[in-house]
């Protein structure tokens, strides 16, 4: 009798849950020890591990992809990988001359047949196709050697194997595998990733590149350009993204779709444009790639005839870990430089390391350090565990790499004095290679619109699913009372995020309270913006924007509290110091998360939001700035 009265009072509105709860005395206590049970009739499979980062939208997180921080090397891996660190360390110190390449803007002959020997070109690869056969999380642990050393060359790695032939590992056939991977493993041919174009570029449905089928049905004429192609001038092997005439059968119309294509420069018709000159990454061959009337084998196609634009966007991502792996190893090299400076450089009769403004941009250059690294060794795991979904967090991981980067290497030349803008000592160079990383393989932009957006339309699907189970509150009585009692607690002023005090080291257990009403309250602002602007929140980009900074900012949280908790359980001789960075970085992200949030409704923040497009809109109408010159001519 009283459960039929609980589903109809949960049944019929959340305002008055709380007030209903009362009445039928039912405490929050009572309630909150329902819901800390499992259920037996639970839908989910109990060993299924889900995105964190997709769960903090609905004010919740599947933790146990997240502690205890992931250890995904078997002892053999870890062996193995170790085996490797020492050669490819030494050979970028003793062999690779970044300076040089810088100068003469390629990768120096000598080297590159150097990293082919190391088997550089095919780290992923599987033995049995020429490959080292690396896991995600052996291939970070390299990639951050190279990013110390050098990001020209990284880009070179990068473009050929992350996103270049990945395509071809990820979705080619067993013929195309053992067709193509053993030569682009050993580095005899060099692969690159041709997506962006001149009116195409984070908008890649929008590319203009065309195929159609020959008559005789046995190739795809290949026609277009594409612009800024990393590997460009100098790859055999390319993965083409083109418009395809594509039946659909529902509308019984024929719509252009995007196919991808596996495209050899021998198969005529294939050029490539002078070596881009560009701020930095000189090193590293950029160039314009045509086709034209390309002859491309029906076999060719990756993934099938329409499906280029999933093809792209899963290369994409799952090219993104790689890279705050390699920006974590950048950083660790400019924070070596300043450290190395601020030690012995005297000044006012003291080392300018005692110097108070000196520790602080040390110690920010440490915590962005620490968080980038924390978090390339969780999403590597992730998907070394299986996980599929964890296309946000690696967005996240990119977008705040190199963000990162770039602050550390700003405040090392500042540290460094004039001597970091001085051309001999590197961190110059460092600075303008990694200006890109903010732009390619997905604008910062573009990446927090799409963590927002994929994160927003995931929660809206959960709330579309239980408004339907809201009408038959009896057949679905536990997930509703779950539901009523985390609103329930919402309305109390209680928090509603997820429990992580129990799975982090108890010295950080302020600190887990703190992330844990974090994702409470980003889960509640995110239903509030579902419910206010439905589908339009894609036109809310401002919004979009800083409920991404937020997301971030909890992912980072948590990856940091997951890493502390494991140094101090294990003893580690770093673990004061890691504890006092997990710290710092919980107590000023948790800030940061609270006003972002609040300035989602906050009407001022909404106002200034409406006042920047006038004033953008202005600039575009005069094609200049507006204000009249303080002197009137």
């Amino acid at each position: 009798m009283q459960r039929a009265k609980c589903c109809q009072l949960l049944g019929g509105c959340y305002k008055s849950f709380n007030a209903s709860c009362k009445t039928n005395r039912i405490s929050i206590r009572v309630l909150d020890k329902l819901a800390s049970k499992r259920y037996a009739s639970s839908s989910v499979p109990q060993n299924e591990v889900k995105s964190f980062a997709m769960g903090i939208f609905k004010g919740s997180a599947d933790t146990k992809s997240i502690f205890p921080y992931p250890n995904a090397l078997t002892s053999e891996q870890a062996e193995f990988i170790q085996s490797l660190v020492d050669p490819v360390e030494k050979f970028f110190q003793e062999s690779n001359d970044a300076l040089k390449n810088d100068e003469i803007e390629k990768v120096d002959d000598v080297t590159m047949q150097g990293l082919k020997e190391l088997g550089a070109f095919g780290l992923q690869v599987p033995q049995e196709l020429d490959g080292v056969g690396l896991t995600n999380t052996q291939y970070a642990r390299l990639v951050e050697i190279v990013g110390g050393h050098d990001l020209a060359v990284g880009i070179t790695l990068g473009a050929h194997q992350s996103i270049g032939f990945k395509g071809i590992l990820l979705f080619g056939n067993e013929e195309q595998k053992k067709k193509y991977l053993p030569k682009l493993a050993t580095g005899e041919q060099i692969a690159a990733f041709c997506l962006t174009e001149p009116s195409s570029g984070s908008d890649a449905a929008s590319i203009r590149t065309n195929a159609k089928l020959s008559e005789d049905g046995k190739h795809w004429i290949l026609n277009g350009g594409k612009l800024w192609i990393s590997n460009g001038g100098i790859a055999d092997v390319f993965t083409v993204f083109a418009q395809t005439p594509v039946f659909d059968e529902k509308s019984g119309k024929t719509k252009d779709k995007v196919t991808a294509f596996i495209v050899e420069r021998g198969f005529g018709g294939v050029t490539s444009g002078p070596p881009e000159k560009k701020m930095g990454i000189k090193a590293s061959n950029t160039a314009e790639v045509t086709f034209d009337e390309v002859k491309v084998p029906v076999e060719n196609i990756l993934g099938g005839v329409g499906e280029g634009f999933k093809v792209a966007m899963n290369i994409l991502n799952n090219g993104r870990f790689g890279m705050a792996a390699a920006l974590s190893g950048t950083m660790k090299g400019l924070i070596t430089k300043a450290v190395d400076h601020a030690a012995n450089r005297t000044q006012f009769g003291s080392k300018i390391s005692e110097f108070g403004v000196i520790q602080e941009k040390l110690a920010r250059m440490a915590i962005l350090q620490y968080v980038t690294e924390s978090m390339a060794y969780m999403v590597s795991a992730n998907m070394d565990m299986g996980i599929k979904e964890f296309q946000i967090e690696a967005a996240i991981s990119k977008v705040y790499a190199s963000e990162a980067a770039w602050e550390v290497a700003d405040e090392s030349i500042q540290i460094l004095g004039g001597m970091g803008y001085m051309k001999d000592c590197g961190a110059e160079r460092v600075m303008r290679d990694l200006r890109i990383f903010r732009i390619f393989e997905g604008t910062n932009d573009i990446l927090r619109l799409f963590i927002s957006l994929t994160g927003l339309q995931n929660a809206g699907k959960y709330l579309r699913a239980l408004q339907k189970k809201l009408q038959n509150p009896i057949g679905n009585f536990r997930l509703i009372m779950d539901e009523g009692i985390k609103r329930s607690r919402r309305l109390a002023g209680l928090t509603v995020g997820p429990e992580l005090k129990g799975q982090v080291h108890p010295q950080l257990a302020e600190y887990a309270d703190w992330a844990s009403k974090s994702i409470g309250l980003f889960g509640v602002t995110s239903e509030a913006l579902l419910i206010k602007y439905g589908k339009n929140i894609v036109d809310e980009q401002m919004i979009c924007y800083r409920l991404a900074d937020a997301a971030i900012d909890i992912y980072g949280m948590i990856c940091v509290l997951s890493r502390a908790s494991r140094s101090i359980n294990e003893g580690a001789s770093s673990s004061e110091h890691e504890t006092n960075i997990c710290s710092i970085y919980c107590a000023e992200a948790s800030d940061r998360i609270a006003t972002n949030l609040k300035s989602l409704s906050n009407n001022m923040s909404l106002t200034n939001d409406a006042k920047k497009k006038e004033i953008a809109r202005d600039l575009v109408n005069n094609q200049a700035t507006v204000p009249v010159h303080p002197l009137g001519f």
